[in-house]
């Protein structure tokens, strides 16, 4: 059993004053658990799913990108006219758009959104996968790239004048001024476990993400990057996002229960290749760190700290975001605070039911982890929730999480 921390009325100096949500837009009903085959988009599902998130009070969501994807700029270009609050996240591999012409496509969501547009940049863990779209950069290479690439993007929406440009990767000749965002320059984010991506997104990026870890291999993570963005002189340091697939229930014994129930479903669909790009990207071992790393930590133990499960990593072969925290929804967010006391302030939450579990996590977890914050805003000193529900601290939760397995 891990050995429990001591909960006291303390905050944790590392702890963030506030939290945001991110959810992952999906476009028509297909699911890890019952997969349908199909590339098209479902709008009246889209239409809901994007309004559930909007009533859940969710504050972003991510539309992804893949060779075999529906395109992130007109998805995000939709999302921000079906809500009036929600922050469009776009996708965007620096290989499949050219830089000035991502900072105008960015500005022109920023404006039609009033200013809520942020872009997440992914510079390719996969060289099979880029290669679908015609890009053979090595992978060192790619994050190099994409530092040239925020560099542009910053200077299309800032100049005040024409300038040129002659790098590694790009030129062109007497551009601008570009089309401005809204208001103030769109927070870019990056995310990856290389050394260049540290590198790159300790010295550039506004927003790091990162996979659900352990604590405290996360928080060394954290230290990394912020270290770097330190010894780059900057005085703002990135925000931290952090990504969980969470399975709750009324109790923590029934989320156990449907946590063993979904991961027989999830092996056998990843098993057969069933699910959407999945069969380009489960064979052989994983090419990118993030993923390594997620495999790693699944071969060494299922159950990390409070509510940590890596076993949906370890059936996936690790394939995208894949690990779960596991309980009630008071014991789930109590194990999100306390990556919240590690440093996150953003943190996505995507389950495996998607539009069931999005909505679930609405009403039933995000309401609990802003009421702690707001109470240490208004006290400051914790709140008992993570005190009381221990979930993996505990050797009940245990015994629910072993029940029935050989």
């Amino acid at each position: 059993m891990t050995s429990a921390p001591v909960f006291d009325a303390k905050i944790p100096e590392a702890a963030s004053p506030k939290v945001e949500f991110i959810s992952l837009s999906h476009l028509n009903p297909s699911t890890e658990l019952n997969p349908i085959p199909t590339r098209g988009i479902d709008l009246k599902y889209f239409r809901h799913y994007v309004r559930s998130l909007e009533e859940g009070g969710y504050d972003y969501t991510l539309l992804p990108y893949g060779a075999a994807s529906a395109d992130s700029f007109v998805v995000a270009s939709a999302v921000g006219q079906l809500t009036e609050r929600i922050r469009p996240i776009v996708a965007l591999r620096p290989n499949t758009t050219f830089p000035l012409v991502g900072a105008q496509k960015l500005a022109t969501l920023d404006q039609l959104t009033e200013g809520r547009a942020v872009v997440h940049l992914i510079s390719g863990g996969s060289d099979a996968e880029q290669a679908r779209q015609g890009d053979y950069l090595p992978k060192d290479r790619r994050y190099a790239r994409t530092s040239e690439y925020i560099d542009l993007l910053r200077r299309a929406w800032t100049e005040p004048e024409p300038f040129s440009h002659e790098g590694e990767f790009y030129r062109f000749d007497d551009f601008g001024p570009g089309f401005a965002p809204y208001g103030s320059p769109i927070p870019i984010s990056i995310g990856g476990q290389s050394d260049e991506a540290f590198q790159v997104g300790g010295e550039k990026a506004d927003i790091f993400s990162f996979w659900g870890e352990p604590l405290d291999d996360l928080r060394g993570e954290i230290d990394r990057v912020h270290d770097i963005a330190r010894a780059a002189g900057r005085t703002t340091l990135p925000r931290i996002w952090v990504t969980f697939r969470p399975i709750i229930a009324q109790t923590d014994e029934l989320a156990w229960q449907k946590a063993h129930e979904y991961v027989a479903k999830i092996s056998d669909t990843f098993g057969k290749a069933a699910y959407g790009k999945q069969r380009f990207i489960t064979a052989g071992s994983p090419q990118n760190v993030g993923s390594q790393r997620a495999l790693s930590f699944a071969e060494k133990s299922e159950l990390y700290d409070r509510a940590l499960w890596t076993r949906t990593a370890a059936v996936t072969n690790a394939a995208g975001a894949s690990t779960a925290l596991v309980g009630s929804p008071e014991t789930v967010a109590a194990a999100i605070l306390d990556y919240v006391d590690r440093g996150a302030d953003l943190v996505s939450i995507r389950g495996y039911d998607t539009l069931a579990d999005a909505v679930d996590y609405g009403k039933h977890v995000l309401p609990l982890v802003r009421q702690e914050l707001a109470h240490r805003a208004a006290t400051g000193t914790r709140g008992t929730l993570q005190a009381e529900h221990l979930g993996n601290y505990a050797e009940e939760y245990r015994r629910h999480a072993t029940a029935g397995q050989a």
